[in-house]
């Protein structure tokens, strides 16, 4: 396992994390103090996976600067930088000659997971699998992609779940894919590949694994392996996702606050489940609970916030979202779901 290459998704724009993305990528929001790229880079190198490729589009020096040449995380990293974004599988074409050599790791720079992926790879190399997709229940019912299976191949990548709709939604091909008890599949955005993929890999222009690549090989009678797996698996490509996972982390480590560096909470505000980026000034008498304040924000004294995100109104470019209050722009999560 050790001689696998790792391949790291962080091109995106992270639309749905805006306004948080408006100065770096989605990959290199801070979690817990870090970069959320290093829980990825961390994962493939507890594994042995050191030789990674990280391709980038948005905001790149937002990563580069995040992880450098690898060596702070003991693993040595190469960049592959995109001019014109060129989507999941696009991705691995500009680089599909330093990944032919052997099956190679995929994983999205946006996860903190825990998901065994010893039992993964040897599943993937037992059944001589083109690729092996790392899968989960969608219990939550979330925007994530079916994922049809019938005897650990995969036969199709559906549409969306709705958690009131589908009570029991039926496929032509492998009968009833979930019902209210049988939640439907979702990719997790782990993945081993064999380098047979590139020969369904178009060359030179924008393709996407799930909706080209995958379906192809399938139709042309590949092997691709759904591993239904156990573990932690967190995913923040929404402003609402993103606050979850990290009260979650901070529940679970007891901590009242996550706060960055060169922040100043005057003694007379009250701050409570938040997380600050650096340099966040709280002034007296502000009240600020379960909210993401982002870079520089200064929270004059007097201000309630509660469940949003607010950024520098100075540092947004176009406010497609959100209300200006002052020197800030302040969007509101959605109720957590129940």
């Amino acid at each position: 396992m050790t001689n696998m290459k790792g391949f790291i998704l962080a091109a995106g724009f992270g639309t749905r994390l805006w306004p948080l993305t408006e100065h770096r990528t989605k990959a290199a929001i801070p979690v817990m103090g870090r970069p959320l790229i290093d829980y990825s880079v961390e994962y493939l190198a507890s594994y042995g996976i050191r030789d990674l490729i990280v391709n980038l589009h948005h905001q790149p020096d937002s990563i580069r600067n995040a992880l450098g040449d690898g060596s702070r995380l003991g693993v040595n990293i190469t960049y592959s930088f995109e001019e014109t974004i060129l989507g999941t599988s696009g991705a691995l074409d500009v680089v599909r000659e330093a990944l032919a050599g052997g099956d190679f790791v995929v994983i999205n720079g946006k996860l903190v997971t825990d998901i065994g992926l010893e039992r993964v790879i040897a599943e993937h190399r037992e059944r001589d699998a083109i690729a092996t997709l790392v899968l989960k229940p969608n219990a939550a019912y979330e925007h994530f992609s079916i994922v049809e299976v019938d005897q650990h191949r995969i036969t199709r990548f559906a549409g969306f779940p709705d958690a009131v709709a589908l009570s029991a939604e039926v496929s032509k091909s492998t009968g009833v894919v979930a019902t209210a008890e049988r939640p439907p599949l979702m990719f997790t955005g782990i993945q081993v590949m064999s380098p047979r993929i590139f020969d369904y890999v178009p060359r030179g222009q924008f393709s996407h694994s799930t909706m080209q690549v995958f379906p192809q090989a399938i139709a042309a009678g590949e092997t691709v392996i759904g591993h239904i797996a156990d573990g932690e698996w967190h995913e923040m490509s929404t402003l609402e996702r993103y606050f979850e996972a990290n009260l979650g982390f901070m529940r679970k480590r007891g901590l009242s606050n996550v706060i960055g560096e060169r922040c100043a909470i005057d003694d007379g505000a009250s701050v409570d489940e938040c997380v600050l980026w650096d340099d966040v000034i709280i002034e007296r008498g502000a009240r600020v609970r379960q909210s993401v304040i982002a870079d520089g924000v200064r929270i004059p004294g007097g201000a309630m916030i509660e469940r949003a995100v607010v950024v520098r109104r100075d540092r947004v470019k176009e406010i497609e979202r959100g209300a200006i209050a002052g020197d800030n722009i302040i969007v509101q999560l959605k109720p957590p779901a129940v």
